[in-house]
């Protein structure tokens, strides 16, 4: 036959199976003539995870498929206490059960960070009683021995008798007199018990600077203890949702494995019976193996999760405690107006601040006291004796027995080569510079309350945007694995609409932590204590 000849049979041939392929996809991708063909063509299959690509129609081939063994390095793992068994309970684990509210609570009631700011007020109560007590008049008591031994030096004037006869008998003009030293030894002891009372009058109001500052200091320690519950608070629910969206990482990347097993077990079986490539199954192997890495990395992060939680709770790192909870969306109410307003009123690390500048100020008072006079008022007592109980029994020395005196001193320092000038100089300066870390905050607040309602909003959206990905990128998955089986798609294509339900299940997991993330953020900019994120009246 020449090729003029043969040229129609081809395009006939050609054309067939241009034909049959049409069909063969129509059929595919479509249904049977309703409005909803690819709902009803491709709906839903019900399985352990929820959904899962449609049955092989042939018998055989099924049967095949479920017998082909799965690579080594897929295994069976449980290794989160509050995750379901394959029976669907909860395992309750060797530790108690806690919601983000409990786990909160928990860490607000047993966290060595409350125990230290608890510490820290009752100290600062301490130092203001103490300031207080600085108002009261001062008593000393002083109690002294003295031993005095000494010698006492004498001279006394002697007659020379010989000398008077000469100067008698001869007329001579010799001394008739001699000076004679003479020592005697003394000695003394002295009991001596005095009472010392000092009343400060006037110290340039350094007392009163100092008390007032401890008050302010207890203030601030107050306000620091609510400081320390918010930043708590904010630090478990952090974790709890990180460990929420680390198990739900690991139930998507469980259902990526389930996916892809399947895949691998009809790529080994097409590939078996001749009607599929090598490729396909060294493709789905190597997917799955992917898969299976991703999995175990989300099951650690699981349990590094649990273990800082347990740390933040202090509970024992080892300790299987269940953590209940779920990623969920919170309606959040409030406008940014109401949220600054709440901010300004209700921080403490502001409060803190403005207690800071104010204790600043009293620190320049008592800086510049030395440039007042110190008055202050003094009565002693003083009793002396030779003798243990002050008894005086005998007059030696010149003991006086009882003495009592009372005065009042006025002090001023005349100069000190400008050191407390300059200390107060820097006092002052100190004080600005507060004054302008507490205007700082206060934007700084402000922008931290806008940015985190911004966030809410950004991820208000991103989880509608997700959700629709889900389900668009599901019902990609179960076209392009019924379009695999009936010869008209490629490995290539299943493992690639696989891909997108994976990353659109993480999209929808990421948008609804960083959500609930932000929700945490702002009542924490806004000084509001929230344990459980519940939306706000």
């Amino acid at each position: 036959m020449t090729a003029a000849a043969k040229r129609p049979h081809l395009l006939l041939v050609m054309g067939l199976i241009l034909s049959v392929f049409t069909a063969t996809s129509a059929f595919a991708q479509n249904g049977s003539g309703s409005n909803d063909r690819v709902a009803k063509r491709y709906a839903i299959q019900q399985t352990q995870d929820g959904y899962g690509p449609p049955p092989i129609t042939d018998p055989s081939l099924e049967t095949k498929v479920e017998k082909i063994p799965l690579p080594d390095f897929v295994k069976e793992k449980q290794t989160d206490p509050a995750a379901p068994k394959a029976g669907g309970a909860a395992q309750a684990g060797d530790g108690q059960s806690f919601d983000m509210q409990q786990s909160a609570q928990r860490g607000l009631d047993a966290n060595p960070q409350m125990q230290s700011a608890r510490a820290q007020l009752t100290g600062s109560e301490d130092l203001r009683r103490q300031a207080l007590a600085n108002f009261g008049p001062v008593g000393t008591v002083s109690y002294s021995f003295q031993r005095v031994d000494a010698q006492v030096v004498g001279s006394t004037s002697l007659n020379i008798p010989a000398n008077q006869i000469i100067n008698a008998t001869q007329g001579t003009n010799l001394s008739t007199t001699r000076t004679s030293s003479t020592r005697v030894g003394t000695w003394q002891n002295t009991y001596q018990l005095q009472l010392v009372a000092t009343q400060p009058l006037f110290t340039g109001f350094k007392l009163l600077s100092s008390y007032q500052k401890a008050a302010l200091t207890k203030e601030q320690a107050q306000a620091n203890i609510k400081y320390t519950e918010l930043t708590l608070v904010k630090a478990v629910q952090q974790a709890f949702l990180t460990l929420l969206q680390a198990r739900a990482n690991v139930s998507s990347n469980k259902d990526s494995v389930a996916r892809l097993e399947s895949q691998y077990k009809v790529a080994q079986a097409y590939y078996d019976v001749g009607l599929k490539p090598r490729l396909d199954v060294l493709q789905a192997e190597s997917d799955l193996a992917q898969a299976e890495q991703d999995l175990l990395k989300a099951e650690n992060n699981v349990l590094v999760q649990i273990a800082q939680l347990n740390s933040l709770l202090n509970l024992p790192l080892n300790q299987q405690t269940n953590y209940l909870g779920e990623l969920a969306y919170i309606p959040f109410a409030m406008n940014i107006e109401d949220c600054l307003d709440l901010a300004y009123k209700q921080r403490p690390d502001l409060y803190m601040a403005v207690k800071s500048v104010q204790i600043a100020e009293r620190d320049a008072k008592i800086a510049a006291s030395p440039l007042y006079p110190q008055v202050q008022a003094q009565a002693i007592y003083q009793r002396e004796g030779n003798t243990l109980d002050l008894d005086v029994r005998d007059n030696s020395g010149g003991t006086v027995p009882e003495t009592t005196s009372f005065g009042i001193t006025a002090s001023l320092q005349a100069w000190d080569w400008g050191s407390t000038f300059f200390g107060f100089q820097a006092a002052r300066e100190n004080v600005k510079k507060l004054q302008a870390d507490l205007a700082k905050l206060r934007l700084d607040i402000g922008y931290q309350v806008k940015t985190f309602y911004l966030n809410i909003q950004d991820a208000a959206k991103r989880i509608s945007v997700a959700r629709t990905a889900l389900e668009a990128s599901k019902e990609g998955y179960r076209m392009a694995v019924a379009r695999y089986q009936a010869q008209v798609g490629t490995s290539t294509d299943v493992l690639d609409a696989q891909a997108r339900v994976s990353t659109a299940e993480y999209n929808l997991t990421q948008a609804l932590t960083d959500y609930q993330s932000a929700l945490a953020d702002i009542y924490v900019a806004m000084g509001m204590k929230k344990l459980d994120l519940a939306a706000a009246q």
